[in-house]
């Protein structure tokens, strides 16, 4: 029993660790524009997205997305100040108000989708 307990604290340790790098990429390449396209916005948004929903299908713990989310949304909040240089990743931009809201969101969406039920057959 004790084991299991320390397998799902791992678990949701590294999804921590990795949606904080996840949330960083993004924060980092949200900003690219190719030409007049959000490239960099389009692609963080896809690859958070992609990843919260497949730690949650993978692992069927809420709990392992929620971490997952919570590392993404941490990198994000601390990236998104000014450093202590006075540079700034995320300017006030349309672009930066979109990433600062829809990561939260995509977090809360895969959260709180519902588990998948599977239809029993009755003998």
């Amino acid at each position: 029993m004790r084991s299991l307990r320390l397998a799902r604290l791992g678990t949701w340790l590294i999804a921590f660790v990795v949606g904080a790098v996840y949330g960083l990429a993004g924060t980092i390449a949200h900003t690219y524009f190719l030409g007049w396209f959000p490239l960099g916005l389009v692609l963080a948004i896809i690859g958070c997205a992609a990843f919260l929903a497949a730690v949650r299908l993978l692992t069927m713990d809420r709990w392992a997305a929620l971490s997952t989310g919570l590392g993404m949304m941490l990198a994000t909040l601390i990236f998104s100040g000014t450093g202590p240089g006075g540079s700034v990743i995320v300017p006030e931009t349309s672009a930066g108000v979109v990433w600062t809201i829809t990561v939260p969101l995509l977090v809360a969406v895969v959260i709180a989708w519902p588990e998948r039920v599977r239809a029993t057959r009755e003998s």
